[in-house]
């Protein structure tokens, strides 16, 4: 058994403690935002964090977070800026992506409130979109972090 907050609320799953974090947030405590991609940690599809560190869920043992705080998509509550920004930008398409950018985009302006093109780039990488959305993801980003990081012309639809 591992005990540890999830989005704020404590809970102990009974899995095996080697199970990954990704099936024991969607088998155990039936949140499927966060999405199984490619299994190896290498697509972004599954990222949440963990005391606030952005990490892949699909390589990440359970027993792992036992006594730490681990935030899925959910937990941003649905009015998080970046939300806001990608309805505004519309940045989703297929949508499958989405929950592991944005919350790897959350960590980014958490660590750097106003990033520059570069230091988004740098973030981002390893987020994959099969449907090539990331003009769209930069831009919901820069939009997030407010007036500092100004926002280029709207990419049309």
């Amino acid at each position: 058994m591992t005990t540890f907050k999830l989005n704020g609320r404590e809970v102990t799953v009974r899995g095996p403690d080697d199970a990954p974090l990704l099936w024991t947030i969607r088998d155990e405590a039936g949140l499927t935002g966060t999405k199984f991609g490619c299994g190896i940690g290498q697509c972004g599809a599954c990222t949440v964090h963990i005391d606030g560190q952005a990490v892949r869920s699909c390589v990440t043992p359970t027993s792992l977070v036992a006594g730490k705080a681990v935030t899925t998509i959910e937990g941003l509550g649905g009015s998080h800026p970046l939300q806001k920004a990608w309805i505004e930008t519309q940045a989703p398409q297929c949508g499958y992506c989405q929950s592991g950018q944005i919350m790897q985009a959350a960590a980014l302006l958490k660590a750097t409130p106003h990033p520059s093109d570069a230091e988004i780039d740098a973030a981002m990488n390893g987020n994959l979109c099969r449907c090539m959305a990331y003009v769209r993801i930069k831009q919901a980003i820069k939009l997030a972090a407010g007036p500092a990081a100004p926002v280029k012309a709207k990419v049309k639809a």
